[in-house]
């Protein structure tokens, strides 16, 4: 049976009018979320920590800051917006001790909750309002009198009135525009943590650098190996996010499409899938998660050679290359460092 789709007319703001929202953290998410319910007529402070870089930021934007333990004090409804790794420890040191009976905390993502790495006691909702799309979609959406689909989840053992609460959350960034499906936080967290791995970018990106390193070790040039391995992946994605697998299949040609039917399965068969459950297995039992907290407890060791590796990886000179002769392309400097508690 297909899930139930909450719109506009199944929230209301007032739920929330009278409250004060603290969001902690103001990078992509947290600005959204930030910005959208201020223009939706709602009380909204940032919690950061000391000397951040983004106070300045956000007060310009018209917010009051605080440091995280003052702003938890002041808010009704706390939104943890910092990165999944610093949450436990902004957690335990600024937001447990001033929750109070009757506050709420608020999440974008599952695993906190999910893995146990943040508990929070007796008498606090737990919530969660996950837009499906980046930051800066969430808030350019909004301003266009659109929104992004949403999540929206409630924890065991929150009040009667915690699903409201993430409905009129949801309808403060724009999401009930667009459609709010209900989940629970180890749906969410589970099929996002699978997803992330096993296609949308551990997938995606070995399958293209493959492609790029068969095609170059078999003796043709990286352009042209950049060109059909990555390059036009685009087209290809956009094709199956407007209309779907079949319509992507409809608009190329008949010879890709033949190709697609019968060497398709070539590359992703039985074997994959043996590996992609696996993979969900480790994601469910907690191991993914286990090592995750490790490696960063260690100082990111693997991680950043991971991330060292794939810089020198010889797709990218050659990407860096092409894109400068693609001026429709829009071009960003990203850099492999982590994103920050900001």
């Amino acid at each position: 049976m297909p899930a139930k789709v909450y719109t506009n007319k199944d929230s209301n703001l007032n739920v929330i009018k009278n409250k004060t929202l603290a969001i902690i953290g103001y990078g992509s998410q947290g600005h959204a979320h930030a910005q959208n319910l201020k223009d939706s007529g709602l009380n909204v402070i940032i919690g950061l920590y000391k000397k951040s870089k983004s106070a300045a930021v956000a007060r310009k934007q018209g917010f009051k800051v605080f440091e995280t333990s003052e702003a938890v004090k002041l808010a009704d409804i706390i939104m943890i917006a910092v990165p999944d790794m610093r949450q436990a420890e902004v957690y335990e040191n600024d937001i447990l001790p001033n929750l109070t009976k009757g506050k709420t905390l608020a999440f974008t993502h599952g695993l906190a909750i999910h893995f146990d790495l943040i508990k929070a006691p007796k008498g606090i909702d737990v919530i969660m309002v996950a837009p499906k799309g980046p930051g800066h979609v969430v808030r350019s959406q909004f301003l266009e009198g659109k929104g992004v689909p949403a999540l929206i989840a409630v924890h065991k053992g929150s009040s009667k009135n915690a699903k409201k609460v993430a409905l009129a959350w949801a309808k403060g960034v724009g999401g009930t525009r667009a459609g709010v499906i209900q989940t629970t936080f180890k749906e969410e967290c589970e099929t996002d943590l699978f997803g992330e791995q096993a296609v949308l970018c551990g997938g995606a990106s070995a399958l293209v650098m493959a492609g790029f390193e068969t095609l170059i070790e078999a003796g043709y040039q990286p352009e042209m190996a950049y060109f059909e391995c990555l390059h036009e992946l685009k087209l290809i994605v956009d094709l199956m996010v407007e209309s779907g697998v079949s319509g992507m299949r409809f608009s190329i040609s008949e010879t890709a499409e033949w190709g697609d039917y019968v060497s398709g399965p070539r590359v992703i068969n039985a074997q994959s899938k043996k590996a992609m459950k696996s993979i969900l297995k480790d994601i469910q039992s907690g191991k993914f998660t286990k090592n995750w907290v490790k490696e960063y407890h260690d100082g990111l060791p693997n991680y950043k050679k991971f991330i060292k590796n794939g810089q020198n990886h010889p797709i990218e000179k050659t990407g860096q290359r092409l894109r400068a002769l693609m001026p429709w392309v829009k071009k960003r400097n990203i850099t492999g460092s982590q994103a920050s508690y900001n």
